[in-house]
């Protein structure tokens, strides 16, 4: 009878936790990081007797979660991929929203501005038609202004979230230990803490959303968590902080993540980062956005310098000599390393001589390093390409390098020459009368030519102190000359064929047609300025020159879209993959660890009836106990 009675009791009971853990599970169907959890059964040991061994009931042994250390991991890992990827095409969209194209956009107004010039050059003295010249190029300052102070406004508020970012990942690291200390004040109780598990393994999930990490788990019951590699965010019950500096220059465009360890000032750079949103912030912020403004700035600087070497070599309405159509903001200094033992500092200009270096210059940072006080290398940043110097001033990419003081031998320095050109170009002057116009020399046949030489093009390509000097080109043959003239060391029997350039004294002239024995060509200073427009076809002929890597200065622009263009759409590919693997890989966790309603319910039915039925073999033992004392009392 006891017996009878103990196997109900037993099953009514563990049916009841069966029950409740089937409604938990179903009251949690919703709930984020929740792991299905089912109650392990087992057999009491029966007892055994004459006539047989006999079962003495059921037991609750455990509770456990449906729960795979694998799956975590791998939902956790695809997931901050997924989220790193997810916020740098974020980022880059929206950077490329501020290079628009059309009529709105900078391009548009570098090729209306160029365009310009050929109504003044039908027209020299036409003011308006040199009022236009100068509101088209104002237009294009301003737009190179606004691109500016858009990427500045973008870059501070990617400056905000990243810093939110870094607080986010501190609150997570710090309820992780919080969590691991009350998992290991519980690891001593038979039972595992499902809840505070499932609970860490959340917390440990969204930690991932901002930056990857490595769990590996402790006798005590806890589990680290380390970043970058190997560097612990998570010990035990201690969690570090995390916090954010500039980079070994000071630049103040880029931001390093770091952890401080005792006296050991730990820097993560991105690239060990692996992925979070706070690594795809980062690799925007010190990669993406510093190579969109170098692009801008380049643009800037190379348009900006080439349009005023020319526009400084013309004359204006007054036959005056001209200055800068723009004026550019200053190129930094290069940063100096914090950790430089030398007095070196290092100026940054674009080159002038042997030629100007407007058309070489590449959309890059550069690092310098010192071996000595005049030898080292520089490290072209957008590709690593290494040029080494064995003297001062350095000459790379059109750049020209001034050292000045002592460098020693170790000391690094960091050149940024595009950071300021845009956000401070504006037109130089206002009076329609000071755009130069006019080219400063004219080339004339002369009156006794027989054969049927004609000006092509002349152009003064730079300054010379004998530019205005007269030069006269004396043919012997139809396919040479005698030069003579100031500066041009007048030499004899050069080579001509019609079509190629002739340069001296810092112009070029190109002529076509055949030449008679005695011919001349003769260039000299302009003496009728107001009515020339040579400088102007020159600036002109700006549009087709090869200023942007091989591309021509109206297709500039274009190239500084595709770019950017190109990265959105490799960062688009990147993102569709990774979600989609976070995805299946989020897919094969819930399939394990997930709730299913239908599976549930069916478990209720069955345990319910379970549950009836003990409650029927607890009625059935009081009956029969009744009917025994009522058989003892007669």
């Amino acid at each position: 009878m006891s017996g009878l009675l103990s196997i109900g009791t037993s099953a009514l009971l563990t049916n009841q936790q069966v029950l409740r853990t089937t409604g938990n599970n179903i009251a949690n169907v919703n709930t984020t990081g929740y792991s299905r959890q089912t109650v392990q059964l087992n057999a009491l040991e029966g007892v055994q007797t004459t006539s047989g061994y006999y079962g003495l009931g059921v037991e609750a042994a455990t509770v456990k979660r449906s729960h795979s250390d694998m799956l975590t991991r791998q939902v956790a890992l695809t997931g901050s991929i997924a989220a790193s990827d997810d916020k740098r095409l974020e980022q880059l969209k929206k950077l490329e929203d501020l290079f628009t194209g059309g009529e709105s956009g900078l391009g548009s107004a570098i090729n209306d501005m160029l365009n310009a010039f050929s109504d003044v050059a039908n027209a020299p003295t036409d003011l308006t038609a040199r009022t236009v010249v100068l509101a088209r190029a104002d237009e294009t300052a301003a737009r190179f202004r606004s691109v500016t102070d858009n990427l500045e406004n973008l870059r501070a508020s990617l400056q905000l979230e990243i810093k939110a970012n870094v607080q986010t990942v501190n609150q997570l690291a710090s309820q992780i230990a919080d969590a691991n200390r009350e998992i290991r004040n519980q690891q001593g109780n038979s039972q595992a803490p499902i809840d505070l598990l499932d609970k860490r393994d959340s917390l440990i999930r969204q930690l991932n959303t901002y930056v990857q990490t490595t769990s590996i788990p402790a006798e005590d019951g806890s589990v680290g968590i380390f970043i970058g590699g190997s560097q612990p965010l998570v010990l035990g019950t201690t969690a570090t902080p995390l916090s954010l500096q500039g980079d070994d220059f000071g630049d103040p465009y880029k931001t390093k993540l770091t952890m401080q360890r005792g006296s050991l000032n730990v820097v993560l750079d991105e690239a060990s980062l692996g992925g979070g949103a706070l690594a795809g912030l980062l690799r925007f912020q010190n990669t993406d956005m510093v190579d969109a403004g170098n692009l801008l700035g380049r643009m800037a600087l190379g348009l900006g310098t080439t349009l005023n070497q020319q526009h400084s070599l013309g004359l204006t309405l007054d036959g005056a000599a001209a200055g800068n159509l723009f004026t550019l903001g200053p190129i930094p200094d290069g940063l100096p390393s914090l950790a430089n033992t030398g007095g070196a500092s290092i100026q940054v200009a674009v080159q002038t001589t042997p030629s100007s270096g407007a058309t070489a210059l590449a959309a890059s940072d550069y690092e310098v390093q010192f071996t000595g006080a005049a030898a080292g290398t520089v490290r072209r940043i957008s590709d690593g390409t290494t040029t080494a110097f064995g003297s001062v001033p350095i000459l790379v990419d059109g750049l020209t390098l001034q050292v000045t003081g002592a460098a020693a031998a170790g000391d690094r320095f960091m050149i940024t020459p595009f950071r300021q050109v845009a956000g401070s170009m504006d037109v130089a002057f206002a009076s329609p009368r000071a755009l130069a116009v006019a080219s400063p020399i004219v080339a004339s046949a002369g009156v006794a030519n027989q054969g049927s030489l004609t000006l092509q093009t002349l152009i003064a390509k730079r300054v010379d102190p004998n530019l205005t000097q007269p030069v006269t080109l004396t043919f012997t043959s139809a396919g040479s000359f005698d030069v003579s003239g100031t500066g041009t060391g007048n030499p004899s029997g050069v080579a001509y064929v019609p079509g190629q350039t002739i340069n001296y004294n810092g112009w070029e002239l190109t002529l076509k047609g055949s030449p008679q024995p005695g011919d001349t060509y003769t260039v000299q200073a302009n003496a009728y300025p107001a009515i020339d427009a040579g400088n102007a076809h020159a600036m002109l002929a700006i549009r087709d020159l090869a200023l942007f890597d091989g591309a021509a200065t109206t297709d500039g622009y274009a190239g500084v879209m595709a770019e950017i263009g190109v990265r959105v759409q490799s960062a688009g590919f990147a993102s569709a993959v990774s979600k989609s693997i976070a995805a299946n890989a989020d897919s094969d966790q819930s399939s394990l660890a997930g709730v299913n309603l239908d599976e549930e319910a069916a478990r209720l039915l069955q345990f319910q009836q379970a549950y009836q039925a003990s409650a029927k073999i607890l009625q059935v033992s009081q009956t029969l106990f009744d009917s025994l004392l009522q058989n003892l009392a007669r």
